[in-house]
Protein backbone atom coordinates (compact mmCIF):
# COMPACT_ATOMS: atom_id res chain seq x y z
CA UNK A 1 0.00 0.00 0.00
CA UNK A 2 1.51 3.12 -0.71
CA UNK A 3 0.03 6.36 1.89
CA UNK A 4 0.74 10.11 0.85
CA UNK A 5 -0.33 12.14 3.99
CA UNK A 6 -1.76 15.59 3.56
CA UNK A 7 -0.71 18.29 5.03
CA UNK A 8 -3.39 18.12 7.90
CA UNK A 9 -2.07 14.34 8.82
CA UNK A 10 1.17 15.40 9.05
CA UNK A 11 0.59 18.54 11.44
CA UNK A 12 -1.22 16.58 13.67
CA UNK A 13 0.42 15.59 16.61
CA UNK A 14 3.55 15.90 14.98
CA UNK A 15 3.86 19.80 13.93
CA UNK A 16 5.13 20.78 10.16
CA UNK A 17 9.03 19.59 9.71
CA UNK A 18 10.99 22.74 9.72
CA UNK A 19 12.10 22.41 6.00
CA UNK A 20 11.91 26.41 4.89
CA UNK A 21 11.15 29.28 6.70
CA UNK A 22 6.78 29.02 7.66
CA UNK A 23 4.60 31.34 10.07
CA UNK A 24 1.96 28.80 11.66
CA UNK A 25 -0.73 29.73 13.87
CA UNK A 26 0.05 30.10 17.58
CA UNK A 27 -2.77 27.87 17.79
CA UNK A 28 -0.80 24.68 16.44
CA UNK A 29 2.34 25.55 18.81
CA UNK A 30 1.71 26.42 21.77
CA UNK A 31 -0.63 25.65 24.77
CA UNK A 32 -4.22 26.95 25.21
CA UNK A 33 -4.03 30.15 26.86
CA UNK A 34 -0.48 31.62 28.10
CA UNK A 35 1.68 30.82 30.37
CA UNK A 36 2.75 33.52 33.04
CA UNK A 37 5.56 35.81 32.00
CA UNK A 38 7.18 34.06 35.47
CA UNK A 39 6.81 30.64 33.45
CA UNK A 40 7.73 31.54 30.09
CA UNK A 41 10.98 30.20 28.59
CA UNK A 42 13.11 33.10 27.42
CA UNK A 43 14.92 32.36 24.36
CA UNK A 44 17.72 33.65 22.17
CA UNK A 45 18.53 32.99 18.49
CA UNK A 46 22.31 32.18 17.26
CA UNK A 47 22.19 32.97 12.93
CA UNK A 48 18.98 34.14 11.72
CA UNK A 49 19.39 33.34 8.12
CA UNK A 50 16.84 32.13 5.89
CA UNK A 51 16.17 28.15 7.88
CA UNK A 52 16.34 30.35 11.27
CA UNK A 53 13.47 32.66 10.49
CA UNK A 54 11.28 29.62 9.97
CA UNK A 55 12.20 29.12 13.49
CA UNK A 56 11.94 32.39 14.92
CA UNK A 57 8.54 32.90 13.14
CA UNK A 58 7.14 29.70 14.98
CA UNK A 59 9.00 30.70 18.25
CA UNK A 60 7.35 34.08 19.13
CA UNK A 61 3.77 33.12 18.51
CA UNK A 62 4.49 30.11 20.54
CA UNK A 63 2.79 31.42 24.63
CA UNK A 64 4.89 29.41 26.22
CA UNK A 65 8.14 31.37 24.81
CA UNK A 66 9.74 34.98 25.00
CA UNK A 67 12.50 35.70 22.39
CA UNK A 68 15.13 38.14 23.77
CA UNK A 69 17.90 38.55 21.42
CA UNK A 70 19.17 37.41 18.39
CA UNK A 71 22.70 37.35 16.74
CA UNK A 72 24.25 37.09 13.54
CA UNK A 73 26.84 37.91 11.45
CA UNK A 74 25.61 40.26 9.21
CA UNK A 75 24.09 43.37 10.18
CA UNK A 76 21.15 43.31 7.68
CA UNK A 77 20.03 39.84 8.98
CA UNK A 78 20.52 40.82 12.84
CA UNK A 79 18.33 44.17 12.23
CA UNK A 80 15.34 42.02 10.11
CA UNK A 81 15.39 39.61 12.99
CA UNK A 82 15.05 42.51 15.54
CA UNK A 83 12.04 43.17 13.36
CA UNK A 84 10.09 40.31 13.69
CA UNK A 85 10.34 40.19 16.97
CA UNK A 86 9.68 43.32 18.52
CA UNK A 87 6.59 43.60 15.87
CA UNK A 88 5.27 40.52 17.37
CA UNK A 89 5.63 41.60 20.70
CA UNK A 90 4.56 45.08 19.82
CA UNK A 91 1.51 44.92 21.96
CA UNK A 92 3.45 43.47 24.84
CA UNK A 93 4.04 47.00 27.16
CA UNK A 94 5.93 44.90 29.63
CA UNK A 95 8.69 43.51 26.79
CA UNK A 96 11.68 45.66 26.72
CA UNK A 97 12.73 45.24 23.04
CA UNK A 98 14.90 42.79 21.13
CA UNK A 99 18.69 43.45 21.82
CA UNK A 100 21.01 42.32 18.87
CA UNK A 101 24.82 40.60 18.73
CA UNK A 102 27.10 40.24 16.01
CA UNK A 103 29.34 37.93 18.88
CA UNK A 104 27.66 34.98 19.89
CA UNK A 105 29.83 35.02 23.33
CA UNK A 106 27.36 38.48 24.51
CA UNK A 107 24.35 36.69 24.05
CA UNK A 108 25.08 33.69 25.75
CA UNK A 109 26.30 35.40 29.01
CA UNK A 110 23.30 37.20 29.57
CA UNK A 111 22.02 35.22 32.85
CA UNK A 112 18.44 35.77 31.30
CA UNK A 113 18.58 33.67 28.57
CA UNK A 114 17.46 30.46 29.73
CA UNK A 115 17.99 28.90 26.21
CA UNK A 116 18.93 29.19 22.31
CA UNK A 117 17.99 27.87 19.14
CA UNK A 118 21.49 27.63 17.11
CA UNK A 119 21.26 27.77 12.83
CA UNK A 120 24.61 28.95 11.98
CA UNK A 121 26.64 26.98 9.38
CA UNK A 122 27.80 23.43 10.61
CA UNK A 123 31.28 24.97 11.35
CA UNK A 124 29.85 26.65 13.87
CA UNK A 125 27.55 24.52 15.71
CA UNK A 126 29.56 23.00 18.03
CA UNK A 127 31.49 25.90 19.71
CA UNK A 128 28.52 28.02 20.15
CA UNK A 129 26.36 24.96 21.56
CA UNK A 130 28.94 23.92 23.88
CA UNK A 131 29.76 27.72 24.74
CA UNK A 132 25.58 27.40 25.62
CA UNK A 133 25.61 24.49 27.56
CA UNK A 134 28.97 25.43 30.02
CA UNK A 135 26.39 28.56 30.59
CA UNK A 136 23.53 26.63 32.11
CA UNK A 137 21.91 26.92 28.91
CA UNK A 138 19.57 24.47 27.04
CA UNK A 139 19.98 24.20 23.26
CA UNK A 140 18.15 23.60 20.10
CA UNK A 141 20.92 22.78 17.37
CA UNK A 142 19.99 22.54 13.69
CA UNK A 143 21.26 19.52 12.05
CA UNK A 144 24.24 18.05 10.75
CA UNK A 145 25.07 18.83 14.19
CA UNK A 146 28.85 18.37 14.01
CA UNK A 147 31.34 19.54 11.38
CA UNK A 148 33.90 16.47 12.51
CA UNK A 149 33.27 13.39 14.25
CA UNK A 150 35.45 15.17 17.64
CA UNK A 151 32.77 18.02 17.60
CA UNK A 152 30.25 15.33 18.13
CA UNK A 153 31.70 13.97 20.60
CA UNK A 154 32.82 16.52 22.76
CA UNK A 155 29.31 18.15 22.37
CA UNK A 156 27.64 15.09 23.74
CA UNK A 157 30.12 14.79 26.50
CA UNK A 158 28.93 18.72 27.28
CA UNK A 159 25.99 18.28 27.38
CA UNK A 160 25.67 15.30 29.34
CA UNK A 161 28.33 16.69 31.73
CA UNK A 162 26.12 20.11 32.56
CA UNK A 163 22.73 18.09 32.95
CA UNK A 164 20.99 20.15 29.46
CA UNK A 165 18.97 19.48 27.29
CA UNK A 166 19.40 19.90 23.53
CA UNK A 167 17.09 18.75 20.59
CA UNK A 168 18.78 18.35 17.41
CA UNK A 169 16.88 19.91 14.19
CA UNK A 170 16.47 16.41 13.00
CA UNK A 171 12.81 16.95 12.75
CA UNK A 172 11.64 13.68 10.58
CA UNK A 173 11.60 11.98 14.21
CA UNK A 174 8.66 14.07 15.20
CA UNK A 175 6.92 13.23 11.62
CA UNK A 176 4.22 10.31 11.54
CA UNK A 177 5.56 8.42 8.67
CA UNK A 178 9.29 8.02 9.96
CA UNK A 179 7.84 6.82 13.51
CA UNK A 180 5.24 4.64 11.48
CA UNK A 181 8.06 3.37 8.87
CA UNK A 182 10.62 2.42 12.01
CA UNK A 183 7.99 0.46 14.02
CA UNK A 184 7.30 -1.51 11.72
CA UNK A 185 11.51 -2.47 11.06
CA UNK A 186 12.08 -2.32 14.78
CA UNK A 187 8.96 -5.06 15.23
CA UNK A 188 10.73 -7.67 12.91
CA UNK A 189 7.03 -7.00 10.11
CA UNK A 190 10.07 -7.16 7.28
CA UNK A 191 12.11 -9.85 8.87
CA UNK A 192 15.63 -9.46 9.71
CA UNK A 193 16.74 -6.89 8.22
CA UNK A 194 19.36 -7.55 5.34
CA UNK A 195 19.76 -3.95 3.54
CA UNK A 196 18.97 -0.61 4.52
CA UNK A 197 19.28 2.08 0.95
CA UNK A 198 19.66 5.70 2.28
CA UNK A 199 19.59 8.22 -0.97
CA UNK A 200 21.01 11.68 -0.42
CA UNK A 201 23.62 13.98 -2.01
CA UNK A 202 27.66 13.27 -2.52
CA UNK A 203 30.15 14.43 0.01
CA UNK A 204 31.11 18.38 0.02
CA UNK A 205 34.17 19.30 -2.05
CA UNK A 206 36.90 21.99 -1.18
CA UNK A 207 35.94 25.26 -1.52
CA UNK A 208 37.66 27.18 -4.92
CA UNK A 209 35.44 30.04 -5.02
CA UNK A 210 36.78 32.86 -6.04
CA UNK A 211 37.44 36.23 -3.94
CA UNK A 212 34.57 39.38 -3.84
CA UNK A 213 34.39 42.58 -2.67
CA UNK A 214 32.98 42.47 0.88
CA UNK A 215 29.85 44.79 1.30
CA UNK A 216 29.51 47.00 4.52
CA UNK A 217 27.93 45.05 7.05
CA UNK A 218 28.93 41.63 7.56
CA UNK A 219 32.08 40.06 10.10
CA UNK A 220 33.62 38.00 7.68
CA UNK A 221 36.32 37.06 10.38
CA UNK A 222 33.71 35.74 12.61
CA UNK A 223 32.10 33.80 10.00
CA UNK A 224 35.13 31.92 9.49
CA UNK A 225 35.83 31.09 12.41
CA UNK A 226 37.51 28.19 13.03
CA UNK A 227 37.39 27.55 9.04
CA UNK A 228 40.84 28.57 7.21
CA UNK A 229 41.20 32.17 6.65
CA UNK A 230 39.93 32.69 2.98
CA UNK A 231 38.43 35.94 0.71
CA UNK A 232 34.91 36.49 0.91
CA UNK A 233 32.48 35.31 -1.44
CA UNK A 234 28.92 35.79 -1.79
CA UNK A 235 28.04 32.12 -2.36
CA UNK A 236 29.08 31.23 1.41
CA UNK A 237 27.39 34.52 2.61
CA UNK A 238 24.92 35.72 0.83
CA UNK A 239 24.38 38.94 2.05
CA UNK A 240 21.40 40.71 3.41
CA UNK A 241 17.77 38.77 4.04
CA UNK A 242 18.01 36.23 1.27
CA UNK A 243 14.75 33.53 0.36
CA UNK A 244 17.54 30.05 -0.29
CA UNK A 245 19.43 28.15 1.19
CA UNK A 246 23.44 29.46 0.93
CA UNK A 247 25.69 26.78 -0.84
CA UNK A 248 28.31 26.98 1.79
CA UNK A 249 27.20 23.64 2.79
CA UNK A 250 28.53 22.06 -0.65
CA UNK A 251 31.99 22.98 0.62
CA UNK A 252 34.20 20.69 2.96
CA UNK A 253 35.74 23.37 5.17
CA UNK A 254 32.49 24.44 6.36
CA UNK A 255 29.90 21.02 5.73
CA UNK A 256 29.94 17.60 4.59
CA UNK A 257 27.83 18.17 1.64
CA UNK A 258 24.82 16.19 1.01
CA UNK A 259 25.84 13.87 2.89
CA UNK A 260 25.39 15.27 6.11
CA UNK A 261 23.26 17.85 5.22
CA UNK A 262 20.13 15.89 4.17
CA UNK A 263 22.13 12.71 5.19
CA UNK A 264 21.52 13.82 8.99
CA UNK A 265 18.20 13.64 8.74
CA UNK A 266 17.75 10.40 6.17
CA UNK A 267 21.11 8.20 7.74
CA UNK A 268 19.11 9.54 11.22
CA UNK A 269 15.88 7.01 10.55
CA UNK A 270 18.19 4.39 9.18
CA UNK A 271 20.24 4.52 12.65
CA UNK A 272 16.24 4.72 14.39
CA UNK A 273 14.71 1.50 12.08
CA UNK A 274 18.11 -0.21 13.13
CA UNK A 275 17.92 0.95 17.19
CA UNK A 276 21.48 1.99 16.78
CA UNK A 277 20.50 5.20 18.62
CA UNK A 278 23.52 4.27 20.69
CA UNK A 279 25.97 3.00 18.64
CA UNK A 280 26.98 2.89 15.02
CA UNK A 281 28.98 0.60 12.11
CA UNK A 282 31.39 -1.37 12.61
CA UNK A 283 32.82 -1.00 9.33
CA UNK A 284 32.74 1.25 6.34
CA UNK A 285 33.89 0.27 2.91
CA UNK A 286 33.90 2.54 -0.11
CA UNK A 287 32.36 1.88 -4.03
CA UNK A 288 35.51 0.90 -6.49
CA UNK A 289 35.45 4.35 -7.87
CA UNK A 290 35.13 7.04 -4.81
CA UNK A 291 35.43 9.75 -6.69
CA UNK A 292 31.74 9.53 -8.24
CA UNK A 293 30.44 10.08 -4.23
CA UNK A 294 28.08 7.47 -4.17
CA UNK A 295 27.56 3.98 -3.29
CA UNK A 296 29.67 3.40 0.12
CA UNK A 297 28.30 0.90 2.82
CA UNK A 298 28.48 0.45 6.24
CA UNK A 299 28.21 -2.60 8.17
CA UNK A 300 26.39 -3.23 11.54
CA UNK A 301 27.26 -5.74 14.27
CA UNK A 302 23.53 -7.35 13.62
CA UNK A 303 24.75 -8.21 9.70
CA UNK A 304 22.56 -5.45 8.21
CA UNK A 305 24.00 -3.06 5.53
CA UNK A 306 23.32 0.58 4.85
CA UNK A 307 24.34 2.07 1.26
CA UNK A 308 24.34 4.80 0.29
CA UNK A 309 22.14 5.16 -2.92
CA UNK A 310 18.52 4.61 -3.95
CA UNK A 311 16.29 1.37 -3.88
CA UNK A 312 15.04 -0.42 -6.76
CA UNK A 313 11.45 -1.50 -4.76
CA UNK A 314 9.73 -4.57 -5.47
CA UNK A 315 7.17 -2.61 -8.36
CA UNK A 316 10.22 -1.52 -10.10
CA UNK A 317 10.69 1.50 -9.31
CA UNK A 318 13.93 3.86 -8.11
CA UNK A 319 13.38 5.17 -4.74
CA UNK A 320 14.77 8.26 -2.79
CA UNK A 321 14.66 8.71 0.91
CA UNK A 322 15.52 5.41 3.14
CA UNK A 323 14.27 1.65 2.19
CA UNK A 324 14.49 -1.14 4.15
CA UNK A 325 14.73 -4.25 2.72
CA UNK A 326 14.06 -7.48 5.06
CA UNK A 327 14.10 -11.25 4.61
CA UNK A 328 10.36 -10.93 4.59
CA UNK A 329 9.40 -7.85 3.80
CA UNK A 330 10.42 -4.36 2.58
CA UNK A 331 9.38 -0.55 3.93
CA UNK A 332 10.03 2.60 1.90
CA UNK A 333 9.66 6.00 3.40
CA UNK A 334 10.53 10.01 2.51
CA UNK A 335 8.59 12.84 3.15
CA UNK A 336 4.86 12.33 3.18
CA UNK A 337 5.32 9.22 1.46
CA UNK A 338 5.29 5.40 3.11
CA UNK A 339 4.59 2.12 1.02
CA UNK A 340 5.34 -1.20 2.41
CA UNK A 341 5.61 -4.49 0.81
CA UNK A 342 3.75 -6.80 1.76
CA UNK A 343 1.05 -3.99 2.12
CA UNK A 344 -0.07 -5.24 5.97
CA UNK A 345 3.72 -4.06 7.15
CA UNK A 346 2.78 -0.38 7.56
CA UNK A 347 -1.26 -0.14 7.79
CA UNK A 348 -2.04 -3.08 10.43
CA UNK A 349 -2.07 -1.25 14.01
CA UNK A 350 0.81 -2.30 16.68
CA UNK A 351 -0.24 -5.30 18.94
CA UNK A 352 0.29 -5.26 22.84
CA UNK A 353 3.46 -6.77 23.04
CA UNK A 354 5.27 -4.84 19.98
CA UNK A 355 7.53 -1.89 20.44
CA UNK A 356 6.10 1.78 20.63
CA UNK A 357 8.69 4.11 19.45
CA UNK A 358 8.80 7.78 20.76
CA UNK A 359 5.55 9.85 19.55
CA UNK A 360 6.45 13.91 19.84
CA UNK A 361 3.83 16.36 19.91
CA UNK A 362 5.99 18.51 17.24
CA UNK A 363 9.94 18.80 17.46
CA UNK A 364 10.04 22.32 18.68
CA UNK A 365 7.01 21.62 21.41
CA UNK A 366 8.70 17.96 22.80
CA UNK A 367 11.84 20.29 23.15
CA UNK A 368 9.94 22.70 25.36
CA UNK A 369 8.25 20.15 27.20
CA UNK A 370 11.64 18.50 28.18
CA UNK A 371 13.00 21.40 29.15
CA UNK A 372 10.04 21.45 32.02
CA UNK A 373 10.79 18.10 32.59
CA UNK A 374 14.72 17.58 32.08
CA UNK A 375 13.83 14.38 30.03
CA UNK A 376 15.56 13.86 26.58
CA UNK A 377 13.91 14.61 23.94
CA UNK A 378 13.10 13.12 20.73
CA UNK A 379 16.60 13.84 19.45
CA UNK A 380 18.96 14.13 21.95
CA UNK A 381 22.44 14.86 21.76
CA UNK A 382 23.25 11.16 21.78
CA UNK A 383 21.11 10.32 18.73
CA UNK A 384 21.99 13.54 16.67
CA UNK A 385 25.93 12.89 16.99
CA UNK A 386 25.48 9.13 16.56
CA UNK A 387 23.85 9.78 13.14
CA UNK A 388 26.10 12.61 12.16
CA UNK A 389 29.27 10.44 13.05
CA UNK A 390 27.45 7.57 10.14
CA UNK A 391 27.95 10.77 7.73
CA UNK A 392 31.67 11.68 9.10
CA UNK A 393 32.36 7.73 8.37
CA UNK A 394 31.29 7.77 4.91
CA UNK A 395 33.00 11.08 3.77
CA UNK A 396 35.78 10.20 5.35
CA UNK A 397 35.39 6.56 3.75
CA UNK A 398 35.45 8.73 0.17
CA UNK A 399 37.84 11.05 0.67
CA UNK A 400 40.87 8.50 1.54
CA UNK A 401 39.29 5.83 -0.64
CA UNK A 402 39.76 3.20 1.83
CA UNK A 403 37.98 0.43 4.20
CA UNK A 404 37.37 2.09 7.92
CA UNK A 405 36.99 -0.16 11.11
CA UNK A 406 34.93 1.64 13.39
CA UNK A 407 34.89 0.68 17.26
CA UNK A 408 31.58 3.27 18.29
CA UNK A 409 31.43 2.05 22.17
CA UNK A 410 34.96 4.10 22.18
CA UNK A 411 34.49 6.48 19.39
CA UNK A 412 37.86 5.56 17.56
CA UNK A 413 39.27 3.33 14.46
CA UNK A 414 40.21 0.09 15.23
CA UNK A 415 43.50 -0.07 15.44
CA UNK A 416 44.39 2.88 13.06
CA UNK A 417 46.16 5.53 14.28
CA UNK A 418 46.26 6.91 10.67
CA UNK A 419 42.62 7.39 10.78
CA UNK A 420 42.19 8.47 14.34
CA UNK A 421 43.63 11.69 13.48
CA UNK A 422 40.88 12.04 11.00
CA UNK A 423 38.19 12.38 13.15
CA UNK A 424 39.23 16.47 13.58
CA UNK A 425 40.68 18.91 10.93
CA UNK A 426 42.91 21.71 11.64
CA UNK A 427 41.14 24.40 13.25
CA UNK A 428 42.67 28.56 13.25
CA UNK A 429 44.23 30.05 16.26
CA UNK A 430 41.34 30.88 18.71
CA UNK A 431 38.61 28.23 17.72
CA UNK A 432 40.38 25.43 19.20
CA UNK A 433 38.13 21.93 19.89
CA UNK A 434 36.49 22.35 22.89
CA UNK A 435 36.26 20.79 25.62
CA UNK A 436 33.76 19.41 27.22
Amino acid sequence: MSTTFTRRELITGTAAMVAAPMIVPASALGRQGASPPSERLTMGFIGVGYQARGHLNAFVRNTDVKVLAVCDVDTTRRVDAKKIVDDWYSNDKAYKGCDMYNDFRELIARKDIDAVLIATPDHWHCATAVAAVKSGKDVYCEKPLTLTIAEAKVLMDSVRKHKRVLQVGSQQRSSKEFRIACEAVRNGRIGKVQKVFVSVGPPSRPCDLPEESIEPGLDWEMWLGQAPERPYNSVLSPRGVHDFFPNWRSFREYSGGGMTDFGAHHFDIAQWGLGMDGSGPIEIIPPADPSKGIGVRFLYASGAEVIHGSYKDPDGKDRGGISFVGDKGSVYVDRGQLKSWPDNVVTDPLGSSEISLYKSPGHHQDWLDCIKSRNRPICDVEIGARSVTVCHLGNLAYLHGRTLKWDPEKWHFVKDHEADRWRDRERREGWELPHA
